[in-house]
């Protein structure tokens, strides 16, 4: 698989350099379905095909998670396993080895640890990262993530990193090209990076507060601002 990457406001700025960071740069690394890319590592025969990791769909188990095959059938996180089954019926079913999980998920953070003092951890998949250049990190924040994201595909899993000014950039940024993703905001485009996108891409904004800001006619971040 081939990493996505973007640079936003340079899209098609074709041969020129942005000019260097200047303040705060916080990066936002996202293992990608990570569970279930730890069994298709494990069981290379799982690649490409709908995989999903949970409870038994006979005991009201829950999906933990599922690869990107099984989602494009509408099966996602959370999801009641019956309704999994009957939305996908042909998926690999494993309900999980949270032991790996944790091996795995120690060496990504490891990998992080090595690149910056400031590492803080959100989940087992996730963690906050200070890049800031030349206080936590000797180079631009775009080559130290590229480095992270090839190092972590290195152990054969793959991650999307989201690279900002804030947490609230960088978690956003982390979710526009997955998987396998690396979008990076630099300075100065925040504004124009947010502006156009849904309401519902800020975290802590629910389908109930999204319905509420419908009702007032604010759609984008640009019209919540």
């Amino acid at each position: 698989m081939e990493r996505r990457e973007h640079t936003y406001g340079y899209e098609d700025a074709m041969g020129v350099t942005p000019p260097p960071w200047t303040g705060p740069a916080v990066g936002l690394m996202d293992l990608d379905a990570f569970f279930a890319s730890v069994e298709m590592l494990d069981h290379p025969e799982w690649r490409g095909k709908p995989l999903i990791v949970g409870g038994d769909a006979d005991s009201r188990g829950v999906v933990s998670t599922c690869s990107y095959e099984a989602r494009r059938f509408g099966v996602h996180s959370a999801m009641a396993s019956a309704e999994a089954r009957r939305l996908c019926p042909q998926a690999i079913w494993t309900h999980g080895h949270f032991n790996r999980y944790r091996e795995v998920s120690a060496q990504v953070m490891a990998i992080l640890a090595d690149e910056t003092p400031r590492v803080e951890r959100v989940s087992i998949d996730e963690a906050f990262i200070d890049i800031t250049p030349g206080r936590f990190a000797p180079e631009d924040p775009l080559l130290v993530a590229r480095r992270i994201s090839d190092r972590v595909a290195g152990l054969g899993v793959t991650c999307s990193i989201g690279v900002g000014c804030n947490k609230t950039v960088a978690k956003i940024a982390s979710e526009r090209d997955k998987p396998f993703g690396l979008t990076i905001v630099r300075p100065g485009t925040e504004q124009r990076f947010l502006a156009a996108l849904p309401v519902s891409a800020m975290s802590g904004i629910g389908r109930s507060a999204e319905e509420r800001l419908r009702r007032m006619r604010i759609y984008t971040l640009g019209e919540l601002s």
